[in-house]
């Protein structure tokens, strides 16, 4: 599969930080996408696009905070970077609550944005596969007939076939090919998998 390359979003209502940023990550090989403002940056939101979000902290409008909060409310998930003029420790305490992946406090390192910005999309990707292999995992089971996800069930408790066939009113054989059906359509290869994945399911 081919992955779109990482895009870096940068959002500060101070044009001489933008720019700078945007030199800056240029120069270390990232692609980036400046905003002037939280607003213009909601209405152009990247849908699926691989990287992260370098956000100022105090900006007219939203700050960043009330961005990152929106951010989530939109189902967008690039990992934040805070950046702040201020040392405001309950925010700095709110932001990484809240799954900011760094907060620097202006003026920074360069080394320590590049360094967070490796985490970052070191984070987005990790979370991209893990989206990717619970929407396998929902396909696959969707592709199950009803009768089949009945037997997946019982089985996922460890019920032997036997007691699947009497709870189900079936026979035992029958309850043999049903799961031999739910094994090749799961493409798992052991009970032990086929509860791991029944699990996972059940934590979505």
């Amino acid at each position: 599969m081919t992955h779109a390359p990482a895009t870096i979003f940068l959002v500060d209502d101070d044009d001489s930080m933008l720019r700078g940023l945007g030199r800056l990550l240029k120069a270390a090989g990232y692609a980036t996408r400046p905003f002037a403002s939280p607003s213009k940056f909601l209405a152009q939101l990247p849908g699926d696009t691989p990287g992260c979000a370098v956000l100022d902290l105090r900006m007219p409008g939203l700050n960043g905070l009330e961005l990152q909060q929106a951010m989530a409310r939109s189902d967008c998930h690039l990992p934040v970077i805070f950046i702040s003029g201020h040392g405001d420790v309950p925010a700095s305490v709110k932001a990484m609550k809240s799954g900011a992946v760094d907060f620097l406090l202006k003026p920074f390192d360069e080394q320590q944005l590049l360094d967070a910005i490796t985490q970052a999309l070191a984070k987005d990707a990790a979370a991209r596969a893990a989206r990717a292999e619970a929407n396998s995992l929902r396909t696959r089971h969707a592709a199950l007939t009803p009768r089949e996800r009945e037997v997946c069930a019982l089985v996922s408790q460890g019920l032997p076939n036997k007691l699947i066939a009497e709870q189900l009113g079936t026979s035992e054989k029958t309850v043999k090919v049903h799961r031999g059906r739910v094994i090749h359509k799961l493409g798992v290869g052991s009970v032990a998998e086929l509860v791991r994945l029944v699990d996972r399911l059940a934590q979505d």
